[in-house]
Formats: structure tokens, sequence, C-alpha cells
């Protein structure tokens, strides 16, 4: 009798577990039922970093389209420009570089030799003259530097800011899961699974938004230091132009 009423209590607590289970189980775990599920705070933390990924794929394109036009106009810009300056024709040199707009170095040694030309064309070069066309490239330097950097403080900023963002979401994902399981009095994973997905979804697009951004604000940068001391040696070679002219 003891062992039969033993039975009948362990395989009603089996059938009730099942029970439970089959009650719990089904959750959906598919992108589009977690969205539906997630209360309005994580859906405006993954509106938020969409916006972020967004704004980092555009920065992206232009940096890429502008450095890549930059590239390819600098070199059609430097023998040609070269040439005409060893000929000594300064306005040629000039009419080059603004056949070459978008190249960084165009715009670098325009600046030089206007300033440079701005003094006349007769009499002596006097070293007045040379160290103003040199004020005048550090001047365009300076302002190119800019110019190549902007829109870089984006991704650096979506880089650092993102996963906390998406940190957030895990913690409010948390935060659910455990009033779910107050309200409904259970244990089980069913009552935790909204809130855990919650957590995760919100972490893992933030890691998505952020990575990338990281990436691309390395790349870009590291293509800006290149730029920059291919314009520093542009502006050294043509002050040393114009220190050999002045010895002539």
């Amino acid at each position: 009798m003891i062992l039969a009423h033993i039975a009948n209590v362990a395989s009603s607590h089996v059938f009730t577990s099942l029970a439970m289970f089959q009650e719990q189980a089904p959750a959906s775990f598919s992108l589009m039922d977690m969205w539906g599920h997630m209360s309005w705070i994580p859906k405006c933390i993954v509106g938020i970093l969409f916006i972020m990924s967004i704004w980092s794929l555009a920065v992206m394109i232009d940096r890429a389209l502008y450095f890549s036009a930059a590239r390819t106009q600098s070199r059609e810009f430097a023998p040609k420009v070269a040439g005409a300056l060893k000929n000594g024709n300064l306005d040629e040199a000039i009419k080059v570089a603004d056949r070459t707009k978008k190249s960084h170095l165009a715009e670098v040694v325009t600046s030089g030799l206007q300033e440079f030309r701005s003094f006349g064309s007769g009499g002596a070069i006097t070293e007045e003259q040379i160290e103003s066309s040199k004020r005048a490239l550090e001047r365009s330097e300076a302002i190119v530097h800019s110019k190549l950097k902007r829109g870089l403080g984006g991704p650096a900023t979506i880089g650092s800011t993102a996963p906390f963002i998406g940190l957030l979401g895990t913690v409010i994902g948390i935060l659910n899961a455990f009033q779910q399981i107050a309200t409904q009095k259970t244990s089980g994973i069913g009552a935790v699974a909204g809130g855990i997905s919650e957590a995760l979804v919100t972490t893992a697009f933030g890691l998505v938004v952020a990575i990338p951004a990281v990436m691309t604000f390395n790349y870009f940068t590291n293509k800006v230091e290149a730029f920059d001391v291919e314009m520093d040696n542009s502006s050294s070679e043509l002050v040393d132009y114009f220190i050999k002219q002045s010895h002539r």
C-alpha cells in the first residue's frame, strides 16, 4: 500500500511537471516574436542602435568615396605639377591643380604656389616670400586635415557607446524577467525566456553596431595619417624648390 501510494504521488508529480513544461514550451525565439514581446524601452534601444548603424554606414560610404577620389586625382596631379615646376611654369602648375580639386596634394600645393606668385614674378626671390609661402602651406595642410577627418568622430562615438546602450537593454530585459517571475509566481525557464531574449538581442545588436564602427574609425584614421605624410612631403619639396629658385 505504501509503495503504491508513493508511486501514485510520483506519477502525479511527473504529470504536473510535464504539464507545466508544456505550458511553458510554446515560447518562440524568432526575431519577430522576440520583437513583439519586447517592452517599449528595449524597442527604443534597438531603434537607437539602428539609427547609429545607419549613421556609421553613411560615414563609411562618404569617407570611402572621398578618399578614393583624393587618391586617384593625387596620382594624376603629382607628375603633371612636377613637370610644370621643372620648366618653371607656375601658372601651368596652378592650372593643373585647379583641374584636380579633390586631390589633397593639389589643395595644399596650390595655396603655396598662389602665395609665392602673389609677390610678383619679376625680381629676386626673397626669404620673406619663401616664408610666406611656407606659412600658406601649413595653413592649407591644417584645413585639408580637418576635411579628411570630417565625420570620423561619429564612428568613434558609436563604437564606444553602442555596447553600453546594448547593455542597458540587457539590464532592462533581466529586470523584466524577474518581474515575470514575481507576476506568474513560477520559476520555470518559460517565465524568464522573454526577458533573457530581450537582453541577448539588445546586447548582440549593440556589438554588431560597435565592431564595424571601431574598425571603420581605425582604418580611416590610418588613411588620414598617410595623407598627412604625403602633404608634409609635398610641402617640404615645394619649399625646397623655392629655395633652389632663389639661389639661381
